[in-house]
């Protein structure tokens, strides 16, 4: 009888990896940027008029599921990061820099390096999400996915999602106190 359950496990295991297809993903980061001090997070939201490329209700769940898997609590009361994305159906260039790694760089936290910067020309379909430090005033991290052989479609909720867990993959920091079992602080304790 195991042998039965093992036997229709196994499918629905693979196929579920299948389902996931890693997206090329560049990204960039702020020498400012203090990765391993944050502990909540918002998701940004346009004022004024609604820009469809801004809102994307399954993007947002997405980044919400990363976000707490890392450790982050969600705060509309002075987060410590505010999260931000667009969907860019054209193509673009884009202005990137050549940096080191940046778990790398944590480790040694030189702020006397250089931004060197690169120029990419983004095919359409490119999916944008930036981590904004609230208190610095200022984007800390951004990272960017498209597709080799052309855009990711806006529509398909499976290109969404691998584009999001993609990009998101890149950013891998606990939130302060996650992997240690402190709890997070209440928002009346946070800067």
């Amino acid at each position: 009888m195991k042998y039965i359950y093992l036997f229709l496990l196994v499918p629905v295991f693979l196929s579920s990896c299948l389902g996931y297809k890693e997206l090329p993903v560049e990204y960039d980061y702020s020498y400012s940027g203090t990765f391993k001090k944050y502990r909540t997070f918002d998701i940004m939201r346009p004022v004024g008029m609604a820009d469809s490329s801004m809102t994307n209700s399954l993007i947002e769940k997405s980044i919400l599921s990363r976000m707490k898997f890392l450790g982050y609590r969600q705060t509309d009361r002075r987060p410590h990061l505010i999260v931000g994305f667009k969907m860019f159906t054209d193509s673009l260039n884009f202005n990137g820099y050549i940096q080191p790694d940046i778990e790398e760089w944590v480790k040694h936290q030189d702020h006397n390096l250089e931004y060197d910067p690169l120029k990419y020309n983004l095919k359409s379909g490119t999916l944008l999400i930036q981590l904004f430090d609230r208190r610095q005033n200022r984007s800390i991290w951004q990272g960017y996915a498209t597709t080799l052989y052309g855009g990711i479609d806006f529509q398909n909720q499976r290109h969404l999602k691998n584009a999001v867990i993609s990009i998101l993959d890149k950013y891998r920091f606990w939130a302060d106190g996650f992997v240690e079992g402190r709890t997070v602080l209440p928002d009346s304790d946070l800067n």
